[in-house]
C-alpha cells in the first residue's frame, strides 16, 4: 500500500513521521546536555536514517525531477551511507574498540569504492540489474563486519560476558545492528520497500530503547546524586552555619574582652594623668614656665586627648551615656568663644579664618558635647586645609533648624571615604604622618549629633571643586522663661602644633655631623637640642627632605638617625636609597621605631643598619650608642689607612695578627661555626649583607640568616655590640 500521489509505502511513511519526531527530542536532548557525545552520534543516525527512507521511498518515480539513472544513484547512495556510518557508530557510542579498522578503513574499501564502481557501470551500460550483480563484495563485507561485531562485544565484555547488562547490550546490538550492517544483503535479495523498511527501522528503535532506557537510567541516577547532595549540602550548611555562629560568638567575646581590657586600660590611665596634669598645673603656677615643660604638658595634653576620645567611643559604642543633654547651650557663644583659640595656629600657616555667627542660636545640649562638635570640626579643617588659604564658618537658622558649617579648601576626602570618616579607627591614610591622630573625632561627633536628634553631612570630591565642607543640622531650642543657659565648666583649649626650630650654627670641623630623620617635630627639636651641644646636626622630617639635605650639604654625615614610620618616605625606604648608592653605602644608620616585632628589627638590620632602638627610650642609652658607633667607625678608618700605608710592617702585622688570634678565641668562644665567623668577620669589617652575599657567593637571605644565629650566640642587638663583644679590630702602626 502506497502513499498517495508518491511510490513511498504507507510503513516507510510511518517510520518517517516517527523519527521525525526521536529526531527533534534528540536535538532538544543535546541542546539540554552539551556535552552528552552520544546524543550528537544519534543525531547523525537517526538523520541519516530518515533521509534513507525517504529517498528509499520516493525514488524511482517519473514525477520527481531527474533522470532515473539520477534518482537511483541518490537511493542507493543514501543506502550505502548508512551502513557506511554504523561501524564508526558502535565504535564510538558503545566503546567496541576492534571496530577500529571497520570505522576508518573497512567501509572505504569495502563500501563506498564498490559503489563507485556500481554507479560507473550502470552509467554506461543503463542496465540497473547488471550493476547490482557487483554489489556481491559489500554482501560478503556484512558478513564479516558482523562478525566483526560479535567479535568485539566479547573483547569488550570479556571479564563479565555473563552479566546482564552485558547480555541486553549484546542482544539488542545484534538484533539492531544486524539488519542495517546487512542492508546490502537486503537489497540484493530485492525483497520489496515494505519488508526492507520494516527490518531496518525496527531493528534502529530497538537501538534506539536501549538509548533512552540508558538515558532514564542515567537520569535517575543524576537525580538521586543531586537530591543525596542537596541533603549533603543542607547539612554541611546547617553545620556550617552552627559553626560560624559558635565562632563568631567565641570572636565577639574575645573583641568584648579586649575591648573591656582597653577600656579599663584607658580608664585606670585617666588617674594618673589627671593627677600628673594637676600637679603639672600647680607648679606651672607657682613658677615660671620652661621650654622643656611646654614640651611636657603639651604632650600630656595630647595623651590625654586620645585616651579621653578612646574611652568616649567605646562608651558611645556599648549604649553608656556619656552626656546629659538636659540642659541649654549657648551654640552661637560657644562657637564665638572658641574661634579666638584657633587663630594663633591657623596664623602660623597664612590660613584665614572667617565667620558669619547668628546670635541667640540654642540647643538642649549638654555645653561640653557641643563645644567638643565645633572644636573638632574646625580642628580638622585647619589640619587638613592648604597654607595660604581661608576657612569659612558659618552658623545660621533654619525654620525649626539651625546648621553649622565649616568649609576649608584642602585637598578634599575621595567618594569612597567620605562615609568612612564617621567609622572609628578609621583614617584615610594608613602612613603614619605628624600629627596623625587615631580616627576618633569625627565618629564622636557623629554619635552626639545623633544624640541630639541632629544629621552631619559632607560634600567634597565629586560634589564641590575643592577642599571638605561638613554642615551639621541640629533642632533649635526655644528658651523657656524658667530655663537657665548653662556654661562650659572648663575653658575650651586647642594645642598648637610645635614648629622646628632649629638653630644653624657655624660648622665645626673637629665635631663629628649626624643627620636626624625624625617626624614628630617636638622628637625632633628634642634629639636636636641634645646632640647640638657635641655634634653637628642636621635634621629633616622625613626620608624624601633628607635625601635633598644630603645633596645640599658640604659634608657628608658620619651617622644617620632615622625614624621608621614616617609620612611620604618612611625609613626603610630611605635606608634602601641610602646603601644602593655607592657615595652613602659606608655612612653608620641607626633607627628609632615605636615597634616592637622582632622581624622589623631584622628588616632594618638586614638593610644594613648599625642598630635599632625601640621607642620610648632614655636619652643617656641613645647618646652612648652614638658614642660607641662613631668611635667604632673612626677606628675602622684609622685601621684602613693604616694598614694601607703600613702594609709591609711586621709591627703592624703582629698586631693584627694578634687581634684576629683574640678575634678567633671569641669565635670559638660562642660556638660559631667556620661560615659564621666569615660572616661575622665581614659584618665587623663594615660590609652590609649584600656585599657580604657577594664576596661568598651566597644567597642575601642566608647571610640574614646567619647573621641571626650569630646576634642570638654572641647575644648581642647591634653591629657595633656584636665587633666589641668579639674583639674584632686591626691595631694601627
Amino acid at each position: 500500500m502506497l502513499l498517495p500521489g508518491t511510490q513511498m509505502h504507507i510503513i516507510t511513511f510511518l517510520f518517517v513521521c516517527i523519527e521525525a519526531v526521536i529526531l527533534c527530542y534528540l536535538l532538544i536532548y543535546r541542546l539540554a546536555r552539551p556535552d552528552d557525545k552520544t546524543a550528537y552520534l544519534n543525531i547523525i543516525l537517526i538523520f541519516l536514517l530518515v533521509v534513507y527512507n525517504i529517498t528509499g521511498g520516493l525514488l524511482p518515480d517519473a514525477n520527481l525531477p531527474g533522470s532515473y539513472f539520477i534518482q537511483m544513484t541518490i537511493a542507493y547512495a543514501t543506502g550505502f551511507i548508512t551502513p557506511c556510518y554504523f561501524p564508526y557508530y558502535v565504535y564510538k557510542a558503545f566503546g567496541l574498540e576492534k571496530m577500529k579498522f571497520h570505522a576508518y578503513k573497512g567501509v572505504f574499501f569495502f563500501l563506498i569504492s564498490p559503489y563507485i564502481i556500481f554507479v560507473i557501470v550502470f552509467a554506461f551500460t543503463g542496465n540497473l540489474l547488471f550493476a547490482k550483480d557487483l554489489l556481491i563484495v559489500p554482501t560478503v563485507y556484512a558478513l564479516w563486519v558482523i562478525f566483526s561485531l560479535a567479535k568485539a562485544m566479547r573483547f569488550k565484555y570479556k571479564a563479565n560476558f555473563s552479566s546482564k547488562d552485558s547480555k541486553e547490550e549484546i542482544t539488542v546490538l545484534f538484533l539492531s545492528l544486524t539488519p542495517w550492517v546487512g542492508l546490502p544483503v537486503i537489497d540484493f535479495l530485492n525483497l520489496g520497500q515494505g519488508i526492507e523498511a520494516s527490518i531496518t527501522n525496527l531493528g534502529f528503535l530497538l537501538l534506539f530503547a536501549l538509548q533512552i532506557k540508558r538515558h532514564i537510567e542515567g537520569l535517575r541516577k543524576e537525580h538521586q546524586r543531586l537530591v543525596s547532595t542537596e541533603k549533603q549540602l543542607l547539612n554541611w550548611n546547617s553545620t556550617l552555619r552552627n559553626e560560624v555562629s559558635k565562632r563568631t560568638k567565641e570572636l565577639e567575646k574575645i573583641n568584648e574582652q579586649q575591648t573591656n581590657t582597653f577600656v579599663n586600660l584607658a580608664h585606670e590611665t585617666k588617674t594618673p594623668l589627671t593627677l600628673i596634669t594637676n600637679y603639672l598645673d600647680e607648679y606651672l603656677h607657682k613658677n615660671e614656665s620652661s621650654e622643656e615643660l611646654d614640651v611636657v604638658k603639651k604632650s600630656i595634653d595630647k595623651l590625654t586627648s586620645d585616651i579621653v576620645n578612646f574611652f568616649d567611643v567605646e562608651k558611645f559604642s556599648k549604649g553608656i551615656i556619656v552626656y546629659n543633654h538636659n540642659l541649654v547651650s549657648d551654640f552661637s557663644s560657644i562657637v564665638k568663644e572658641s574661634l579666638p583659640l584657633f587663630k594663633p595656629y591657623a596664623n602660623k600657616r597664612m590660613i584665614k579664618l572667617v565667620s558669619t555667627i547668628e546670635e541667640n542660636i540654642f540647643a538642649k545640649a549638654n555645653p561640653s558635647a557641643i563645644n567638643r562638635i565645633v572644636n573638632n570640626l574646625i580642628e580638622n579643617a585647619i589640619k587638613f586645609s592648604d597654607d595660604d588659604t581661608m576657612i569659612n564658618i558659618e552658623l545660621k537658622r533654619e525654620n525649626e533648624y539651625f546648621k553649622f558649617i565649616v568649609r576649608d579648601f584642602g585637598q578634599g576626602i575621595p567618594a569612597e571615604y567620605q562615609k568612612k570618616i564617621f567609622e572609628p579607627y578609621f583614617q584615610i591614610t594608613n602612613k603614619k604622618a605628624n600629627g596623625q591622630g587615631m580616627g576618633l573625632g569625627l565618629p564622636i561627633v557623629k554619635k552626639i549629633i545623633e544624640e541630639l536628634n541632629g544629621i552631619i553631612s559632607i560634600r567634597s570630591k565629586g560634589m564641590i571643586e575643592k577642599g571638605t565642607e561638613i554642615t551639621a543640622v541640629l533642632p533649635i531650642h526655644i528658651i523657656a522663661e524658667n530655663e537657665v543657659v548653662s556654661h562650659l565648666s572648663t575653658p575650651s583649649y586647642f594645642g598648637s602644633t610645635p614648629q622646628l626650630a632649629i638653630d644653624s650654627k657655624p660648622h665645626n670641623a673637629k665635631q663629628k655631623t649626624i643627620l636626624v630623620v625624625e617626624d614628630n617635630i617636638s622628637m625632633s627639636n628634642y634629639l636636636f637640642k641634645k646632640l647640638n651641644e657635641n655634634y653637628n646636626v642636621y635634621a629633616a622630617l622625613n626620608g624624601n627632605d633628607a635625601l635633598k639635605q644630603m645633596k645640599t650639604l658640604s659634608i657628608l654625615p658620619d651617622l644617620i638617625i632615622s625614624d621608621v614610620m614616617m609620612d611620604k618616605m618612611d625609613g626603610y625606604s630611605f635606608a634602601k636609597i641610602i646603601f644602593s648608592n655607592p657615595a652613602y653605602t659606608h655612612i653608620p644608620f641607626i633607627f628609632l621605631t615605636a615597634k616592637s616585632a622582632s622581624a622589623d628589627k631584622y628588616e632594618g638590620l638586614r638593610l644594613g643598619a648599625i642598630d635599632y632602638v625601640q621607642k620610648p627610650f632614655r636619652i643617656q642609652e641613645l647618646l652612648q650608642k652614638i658614642e660607641s658607633v662613631l668611635a667604632v667607625t673612626s677606628k675602622q678608618k684609622k685601621a684602613i689607612l693604616n694598614t694601607a700605608f703600613a702594609s709591609l710592617n711586621l709591627n703592624n702585622i703582629r698586631s693584627t695578627l694578634t687581634a684576629l688570634h683574640s678575634f678567633d678565641e671569641n669565635c670559638q668562644l660562642y660556638n660559631l661555626s667556620a661560615r659564621e665567623k666569615e660572616i661575622a668577620e665581614l659584618i665587623c669589617r663594615g660590609l652590609k649583607y649584600k656585599a657580604i652575599a657577594d664576596t661568598l657567593f651566597i644567597a642575601e637571605r642566608t647571610v640574614t640568616k646567619h647573621a641571626q644565629n650569630i646576634f642570638e650566640k654572641v647575644e648581642v642587638s647591634s653591629k657595633v655590640e656584636l665587633c666589641n663583644k668579639l674583639e674584632y679590630a686591626v691595631s694601627p702602626s
